[in-house]
């Protein structure tokens, strides 16, 4: 298969790699990486020439996190196009059509007319070199002189491998559904998509065994005492918010074992709340969260102003929403009054509504620049020597602890009975961080609770749009302000398109037949 074919990703790989590493060493955030290989000649190094000592793998192993980095925030609007903006009550303030075409699910006309940053995402290659860097961090571990690593450095590289390769497969599946799954190293064969529930449940069953290993249930710490580690670095908690979302997801495509994969997330969830490293900050400590390795992050997309290593304007979801330089032109969208007003009643305590808004029950029509309804959840602004702005230098927030305790909540209601009580400690445990009145809802009630809680918790978060395909409410308008059909739905309307560059030399590819 040409995007999976691990042939042309090693050749990429071995391109980059002294790039890469040279790179990563002026990150600050990795600072207690202090050298690396000094390699005159790559292209003429074996597996087992290169992997020398602990130094040689650290650099291979932040050399994955750098590429899932590049895949998500530095090519496309990766989380603002998939999971913020589709089908999203998001609207433009001067007629852009990108956010018409991203709203009404016109993603053929989206990618024609706007050409960059769209059919970036229509390239699943990018992650595809997480994943094969990934399968050969694993195989090359096991093949280093005895020796080399001690064995819970072996361990701790291994799980970080499992994590980051699960990760891509869980971000590829919400795209496309149905992709090539392989966990060899070097593979060079084509490969069919394999269903979305077998690949998810592959990556389920692997990071459970991993958790639950005697032998590797300790291997990843639940925070890093080095600062510049926590939450960029694969955590214990990184591993559990991955599996519960995986068991969400795939709760809502294999609805005939829903049970068993929400009884998962109750086991999990259980695990993270009782232990304790993990809390939400106060809601006036807004920027700690979203500048990145506080106590409420589980995993976080780097990003290092200060060594110029910046992510791409339209990757952050916030420049969407502030005027760039604040002051001399307007936003380019809002989210619609109507949407607003009924998420955050205005007649509600909410405290997310005046923190994360400005003026946020300003009318639709007209706009003025001082009434906008400015997001500014995100707020923490930077603009270079050469007048680039951006409205958020923090990091990448990908999971964190209130997102954990409302799938928590959520798998906990589905299963019903007694489990209700838990739904409704974790619902409300996120509700009164925000200062809003407790919930005492059960049944149905109560699992519709825990939705619009995440809508207003999670917002421009990147799970919107995921939020509505999962529990299929995407066809739901008392859910959904721009909803796709369920007969759409069931065609793949709710999937990205793939690249036809991926039936290159693969007899066995097929694209999204919606979208073709």
């Amino acid at each position: 298969m040409s995007e999976c074919n691990v042939k042309k990703v090693n050749a990429t790989m071995k391109k980059y790699i002294v790039i890469l590493l040279t790179f990563l060493t002026s990150l600050s955030v990795f600072s207690g990486c202090d050298s690396f290989l000094d390699v005159e000649n790559i292209d003429e190094l074996s597996g087992n020439v290169f992997w020398k000592d602990k130094e040689d793998v650290e650099g291979f192993t932040l050399s994955i996190y750098f590429k899932l980095r590049e895949a998500v925030m530095q090519n496309s609007a990766f989380f603002p196009a998939t999971g913020d903006l589709r089908c999203a009550p998001v609207v433009p303030s001067f007629g852009d059509r990108q956010f018409d075409y991203l709203r009404s699910n016109d993603l053929g006309t989206l990618i024609a007319q706007y050409y960059g940053d769209y059919v970036e995402i229509t390239r699943w290659d990018k992650l595809y070199e997480v994943i094969s860097s990934a399968n050969i961090l694993l195989e090359e571990v096991d093949n280093m002189d005895a020796g080399a690593l001690t064995d819970i450095d072996a361990r701790r590289y291994k799980a970080e491998g499992i994590f980051m390769r699960n990760l891509a497969y869980f971000f590829l599946v919400r795209l496309y559904g149905d992709v090539p799954y392989y966990i060899e190293a070097y593979n060079v064969g084509s490969l069919p998509r394999l269903p979305m529930v077998e690949v998810l449940q592959n990556c389920s069953r692997e990071l459970e065994d991993m958790l639950t290993s005697d032998v590797d249930a300790s291997v990843l710490p639940w925070t890093y005492e080095d600062a510049s580690k926590v939450s960029v670095r694969a955590m214990r908690g990184s591993v559990i918010a991955l599996m519960m979302h995986i068991n969400l997801w795939l709760a809502g495509f294999d609805e005939n074992n829903a049970s068993t994969y929400y009884s998962k997330i109750v086991v999990w969830g259980k695990d993270i709340t009782l232990n304790g490293r993990y809390e939400l900050l106060d809601l006036d400590r807004t920027r700690a969260i979203f500048s990145g390795g506080s106590k409420e992050s589980l995993f976080e997309i780097v990003q290092d102003i200060n060594s110029n290593e910046t992510f791409k304007y339209d990757a952050v979801f916030s420049n969407y929403m502030i005027p760039r330089g604040l002051g001399n032109n307007y936003p380019r969208s809002y989210y619609m009054s109507d949407f607003l007003t009924d998420i955050y009643p205005p007649a509600e305590t909410d405290n997310r509504a005046t923190t994360w808004f400005k003026n946020i029950y300003a009318s639709d029509v007209p706009i003025n620049y001082d009434d906008a309804r400015w997001f500014v959840k995100f707020m923490n602004t930077y603009t270079d020597p050469d007048g680039n702005f951006t409205s958020n230098k923090g990091n990448q927030v990908i999971f964190r602890y209130a997102d954990v305790l409302l799938m928590y909540a959520e798998a906990s209601a589905k299963l019903g009975g007694d489990n209700e009580i838990v739904a409704l400690d974790m619902l409300n445990e996120v509700r009164h961080r925000a200062g809003a009145e407790p919930a005492s809802s059960s049944g149905t009630e109560l699992q519709d609770a825990i939705y619009w809680e995440r809508v207003r918790e999670l917002i421009g978060e990147g799970q919107y749009f995921y939020d509505l395909v999962r529990t299929h409410k995407i066809y739901n308008s008392a859910f959904c302000y721009y909803p796709i059909s369920r007969s759409t739905f069931d065609k793949g309307a709710w999937t990205w398109p793939i690249h036809k560059d991926a039936l290159l030399n693969n007899p066995y590819m097929r694209l999204n037949q919606y979208w073709n």
